[in-house]
């Protein structure tokens, strides 16, 4: 492990232009529940997918809103970890880091990333479901969906099935992949696409890809290296020993 971590951080002394490309694994560390694993208790009944789809929500709001009000409790009761703040921390020890992330809980943020991308959308924002309407200060512990100006009920701002990606957060996403030099891909089991096609794009540009996940994925067969771990664990071994090999601090 110490020989794949010394060659991750060599691959980084030389690294203009980075980017870090997460999952769900990620959060998991700071105990939220994989969007598979979030039917805990009075949801253990319900089936994702029929929660998660514009028609779900269209036959029954106040149990659509209910449920990401749960979730949206999970995320305020929980804090960034370990492998977050590493991210936002290399931020400040390379020429170029952008953050592009499948997660909807804006941990990265409070960890401190700027200019995160969210593919996923974010669960902290709102808009109307007929015309998309921004919407804020929305009240927690609301039992079904408030209205926007326009009558139209609020939803969250995240994608659900059947719903394309916000273009330009996907747009960028291509161009950062497509630009990198080295590309981490870290807590994700590479299967949702087109998130999942991002370390392909930055391999087939000549980019080197790191790997960090506790099991291998379809995305292992790319990778450069394949650091087998918990990002929280991993990442700051690196960050520890990119700062010692060049005497850099934030």
């Amino acid at each position: 492990m110490q020989q794949l971590i010394e060659k991750t951080t060599q691959l980084l002394t030389t690294a203009k232009s980075v980017v870090v490309f997460t999952g769900a694994g990620v959060s998991k560390e700071s105990g939220i529940p994989t969007f598979r694993d979030a039917q805990e208790g009075l949801w253990a009944n319900y089936d994702p997918q029929t929660l998660a789809t514009p028609e779900g929500f269209a036959a029954n709001p106040p149990l659509v809103w209910q449920w990401y009000e749960w979730r949206r409790q999970k995320v305020r009761d929980v804090e960034p970890n370990a492998g977050h703040l590493a991210i936002a921390k290399l931020a400040d020890l390379v020429p170029s880091l952008s953050v592009v992330t499948q997660n909807v809980d804006g941990l990265h943020a409070r960890a401190g990333s700027k200019g995160v991308l969210e593919l996923h959308g974010s669960i902290a924002r709102h808009f109307c479901f007929d015309k998309h309407h921004q919407a804020e200060n929305i009240e927690d512990g609301l039992k079904e969906p408030p209205l926007c100006h326009c009558g139209s009920m609020l939803r969250p701002a995240v994608v659900w099935f059947g719903e394309s990606l916000p273009a330009k957060v996907l747009d960028d996403a291509f161009r950062l992949s497509k630009e990198c030099d080295l590309m981490f891909v870290v807590g994700t089991a590479g299967v949702v696409y087109p998130a999942a096609s991002l370390p392909y794009i930055a391999k087939d540009a000549g980019a080197k890809v790191v790997e960090i996940n506790p099991e291998p994925t379809p995305i292992t067969d790319i990778a450069d290296v394949f650091l087998p771990g918990y990002s929280g664990q991993v990442l700051p071994q690196i960050v520890t020993m990119f700062e010692k090999i060049t005497g850099s601090h934030p």
